[in-house]
């Protein structure tokens, strides 16, 4: 099988911060003409995963969608003379621990609400397509917040109720930057965990109070987060379509509005683009919602 990290692009946002993006290349599929997360999710949309890096010192923030892409990603660091590597995973979904058992040597940190769901859903995980197999586990768990630091630079780890109940950020408070995992995307939010829309809601509230300057999230466009990334209206940007969701899901036709009408306002004001994956993306997410009471 060819290599699948094969259309894997670096790039350099900031100095010492590396992004690996793959996929939203048309026509281009990674593992089989059949549906399957890979393809069908994370490719097809583009994904980022990160790394910090400070002399021979790393974090990585999530591992990839393949072995193949954690292994890129590894010799990149090394290149770099990297020889030290700390991982934090985002959250639990397939896209972000699928390359965990390339840094099964590494302390790999998440919340103890990640390490629950990798735990429940190990079976899924390992037997899936493709398969995570084998289904490498965090090692170092916290609850809500984690401080850490990488040369001089303090990082912090803090967990958001968005997108999944185990969303974890990584925030860079001397610079205002926000690793965002998927607690934010453009071009909209993804709903995984209907039940809890409006969790998800005020917690992007919440998370919009941070000082932030730029935001760097897992799905979006790669020459936006090629050169730094997007504006804090990003937030406010999925927190709206969110919003707009709840309050039109019972109204004729909705399900037939195109997304780029359905999000019109924000893609004028540029917080974020128009990318027409979303549109499945967006469809999913109505039939989701329905029939579930939000809490």
């Amino acid at each position: 099988m060819p290599d699948l990290s094969e259309t894997m692009r670096i790039f350099e946002p900031y100095p010492g911060l590396f992004a690996y993006y793959d996929g939203r290349i048309a026509g281009k599929r990674l593992w089989s003409d059949e549906e399957n997360w890979l393809d069908d999710g994370a490719y097809s949309l583009g994904i980022a995963t990160y790394a910090l890096v400070d002399g021979a010192d790393a974090i990585v923030y999530d591992t990839h969608t393949s072995l193949d892409h954690a292994r890129a990603i590894r010799r990149h660091l090394k290149q770099l003379g990297v020889t030290t590597i700390r991982v934090v995973l985002s959250h639990g979904h397939t896209d972000h621990v699928a390359g965990n058992a390339v840094f099964a040597d590494c302390e790999i940190i998440a919340l103890q609400a990640t390490a629950d769901y990798l735990a429940a859903n190990r079976l899924k995980l390992e037997t899936g397509s493709p398969s995570i197999m084998p289904l490498v586990m965090p090692n170092r768990l916290f609850e809500k917040r984690l401080s850490l630091r990488i040369g001089n630079r303090a990082v912090e780890l803090l967990h958001f109720d968005i997108h999944s109940a185990d969303g974890c950020v990584l925030w860079l408070p001397d610079a205002g930057i926000l690793l965002a995992g998927d607690t934010v995307e453009d071009t909209v939010t993804y709903v995984s965990e209907p039940e809890h829309t409006a969790i998800h809601i005020r917690e992007l509230e919440r998370l919009a109070a941070l000082p932030i300057t730029r935001i760097l999230p897992d799905h979006g466009a790669p020459e936006i987060i090629a050169a730094g990334g997007y504006a804090p209206s990003l937030i406010a940007a999925n927190r709206a379509y969110l919003t707009r969701l709840l309050e039109r899901l019972d109204e004729p036709g909705i399900d037939e509005l195109p997304l780029a009408y359905f999000v019109a306002t924000e893609i004028e004001s540029g917080a974020i683009g128009y990318f027409a994956p979303y549109d499945a993306v967006h469809r999913q997410n109505i039939a989701c919602l329905r029939g579930v009471q939000p809490v």
